[in-house]
């Protein structure tokens, strides 16, 4: 079997073996297929795609390149969450402590940034000294000691999507639908996780542009996990705009801080409550989602969700000095505050378009080498249906020089679209799939 062979019958449409995706799989995963075989293998199941019974070979193939955790003997039921990727969303930051500090273990393992999206990892390291690198035996101690774990993908588990996750960021191959689901089911498989929430975001700053094709997408990752003996559902979220305000790794990290503090903004508040509630209800720790919300709500007003959060940082060894002060986090030298040059209601607020000045000013990676600058990034401050007057602040850039916040101030006012006529608000939710 040869690699060239199985990129050529993907390119002209042809239906691969498991055998031959496992061969392409592990060849890569061992160093054997060189990054160009695999890129080129990548846009062809970009461009022909890959049916079911293929993704879920490719699923397990990536799954079983490493390690499989079996977390039945650490905790009686772990859960986790995993989102597709959005601009803005530091979901997880939120979640994962709420829902533990409820008494449900939640094992973790995150990614780093894709194209325009954030990544979860890039967002923690932020905090001085935090580890996202933990061992196998790490992850299992965390979990057990303390029940909550966040972590990059070691070695041992799930080694070729490690590899795969950053080639696709930097060859133009992130939206195929396949290697999205591949991708997030072989690390919910590797990392143990027995109940899976899967947040599927939808719009102009996501992966999925429509409804239907996210709809899709969950149904794909949910049929995976069914077959995977998971359960699964995906929630369908809104991504035409921003989640919450912050836009930016040490941004994002101060967003969630205030969040886990009762605050933050009443869009990203509001859609970490239902994704806490939902995975609270799958853990079988609420009886109803309404239980979920109130036993959520309750740990954020009474400070055990931001205790977690602090145990989980400590544990990881970051310092917690610079969460206890949000303003010792790294912040960007130039500041500028961009106003609105007419009154008007929005009638959108392009999150790709945000996301992309974001990696431009250095909140991302244009290559899989590319250093991260945590304190880079954007606050915008108004929602699709909000009414603005002249003059009010429409942006915050946080630019490592004038000339990069003058470029992102002109890509961000393309961002904007204008209404002389009120606009209705975006929904945070189009559906779930079970």
């Amino acid at each position: 079997m040869r690699a060239v062979d199985i990129i050529i019958k993907k390119r002209d449409g042809l239906v691969l073996s498991r055998a031959e995706i496992e061969f392409f799989v592990q060849g890569y995963a061992a160093g054997r297929i060189p990054d160009y075989q695999a890129s080129a293998w990548a846009m062809a199941v970009l461009l022909k795609g890959m049916d079911e019974q293929e993704t879920t070979d490719l699923t397990l193939a990536i799954a079983g390149s490493g390690e499989v955790l079996d977390l039945s003997g650490v905790v009686d039921l772990a859960v986790d969450k995993h989102s597709t990727g959005g601009v803005g969303d530091k979901t997880t930051l939120v979640v994962e402590p709420v829902v533990a500090a409820c008494g449900l273990p939640v094992g973790k393992m995150s990614g780093r940034g894709l194209g325009f999206s954030g990544g979860t990892l890039d967002k923690m390291e932020s905090i001085p000294g935090f580890r996202t690198n933990l061992s196998t035996d790490e992850f299992l101690d965390h979990l057990r000691r303390i029940g909550v774990v966040l972590t990059g993908q070691t070695a041992d588990l799930a080694p070729a999507d490690g590899k795969l996750y950053a080639l696709r960021d930097v060859t133009g191959t992130v939206p195929s639908m396949p290697l999205i689901a591949s991708s997030v089911m072989s690390k919910k498989i590797a990392g143990g996780a027995q109940a899976i929430l899967l947040d599927v975001k939808i719009g102009l700053g996501a992966f999925m542009d429509t409804v239907a094709e996210g709809r899709l997408l969950a149904e794909r990752m949910v049929a995976i996990g069914r077959l995977s003996d998971r359960c699964v559902i995906a929630l369908l979220s809104d991504m035409n705009q921003p989640l919450g305000i912050a836009v930016g790794n040490a941004l994002e990290v101060k967003e969630a801080i205030d969040t886990l503090h009762g605050g933050g903004p009443a869009d990203f508040h509001e859609h970490c409550l239902e994704v806490a509630a939902r995975l609270l209800l799958l853990g079988k720790t609420a009886v109803s989602l309404e239980d979920g919300r109130r036993q959520a709500l309750a740990v954020l007003e009474d400070g055990r969700a931001w205790d977690k959060f602090r145990t989980l940082v400590a544990a990881q060894a970051g310092d917690v000095a610079y969460i206890d002060d949000p303003s010792r986090l790294p912040s960007a030298p130039i500041v500028e505050e961009v106003p609105a040059q007419r009154s008007g209601w929005l009638a959108q607020v392009h999150a790709r378009i945000i996301g992309e000045t974001a990696v431009e000013l250095g909140a991302g990676r244009a290559s899989k080498e590319d250093p991260i600058d945590h304190g880079v990034g954007i606050l915008v401050h108004h929602k699709v249906g909000e009414l603005v007057e002249a003059g009010q602040t429409l942006f915050t850039i946080y630019a490592r020089s004038q000339p990069e916040a003058s470029s992102a101030r002109l890509r961000l006012e393309q961002s904007l679209a204008w209404s002389t006529e009120p606009v209705p608000p975006l929904p945070l939710f189009y559906g779930i799939v079970e």
